[in-house]
């Protein structure tokens, strides 16, 4: 299979010493470097797992969350157009 690929000059250069040491084509020292790679590749230990904290009762009643979101953005609007006048 043909594809494009762009290598960082470091690994163009670790590539091409390759080719020089070995005396094989560009493509098979390529080919054997990405194999040899994928192979000592270890799998992922399981998911993300995220840090949690326990943050105690809620200060404020959450279960008009929204409607308080919503006044305080609203008084940052009116706030915003009123120190435009």
């Amino acid at each position: 299979m043909r594809i494009t690929v762009t290598l960082d000059p470091d690994v163009d250069t670790l590539l091409r010493k390759e080719v020089r040491r070995r005396g094989e084509p560009f493509k098979q020292v390529l080919n054997n470097a990405i194999r040899a790679g994928l192979r000592n590749m270890k799998p992922r230990d399981g998911g993300f797992v995220p840090l949690v904290f326990d943050m105690g009762k809620p200060r404020v009643d959450l279960t008009k969350a929204v409607a308080l979101a919503d006044s305080l953005e609203d008084e940052e609007l009116i706030g915003g157009y009123r120190r435009r006048r």
